[in-house]
Order: structure tokens, then sequence, then C-alpha cells
């Protein structure tokens, strides 16, 4: 239950950190990295993907240094997953250019 509850919190996370990069340019703040698609009408940001890849590496290493990196990681690397999935479904990071 506790492994639920603490994957859960993980995938939330992960999903805020994503929005958040994704939009992050839109204050310009700060210069982002983007892709134009080959019609040349959208783009992705990447700012939110580079963002949930650094939190969950910083994750990682905290959990390998409680040695807990053998029973976490999957439930960790569930909750990146997911959250991607999702955040790809919402259309995050897609921006019309």
């Amino acid at each position: 239950m506790k492994r639920a509850f603490y994957t859960f919190l993980q995938f939330v996370l992960f999903l805020l950190t994503f929005a958040v990069g994704s939009f992050l340019p839109a204050l310009q703040l700060l210069p982002s990295i983007a892709t134009k698609f080959a019609d040349g009408t959208r783009l992705f940001i990447w700012d939110g993907v580079l963002l949930m890849v650094a939190f969950l590496v910083v994750i990682l290493l905290i959990e390998a240094t409680r040695k807990r990196l053998r029973t976490a990681a999957g439930w960790t690397a569930l909750a990146f997953l997911l959250a991607t999935v999702l955040g790809l479904l919402a259309k995050l990071g897609f921006k019309a250019a």
C-alpha cells in the first residue's frame, strides 16, 4: 500500500514537472529547446521532458544511496512512463507554430 502511494506521488510529481516545463517557455524567462515538425505547423517543446528526466535521475540517485534501488526503481520507472504517456496524450509540450 505504501509503495502504491509513493508511486502515485511520483507520478503526480513527474506529470506536474512535464506540465510546468511545457508552459515555462511561454513566460520567456529561459531559452527553450524546440523541434519543428516536418509540416512546419507545430513545435514540440522539450523542456518538460528534460525536467522529468532530471527528476528521474535525482530520484534514482536517492534510491541508490538508500540501497533501495532494487525494490523501488521499477515503481519509479512505472510512474515516469505513466506520466510521460499521459502528458503526451494531453498534448503537453506541443505548440502551434
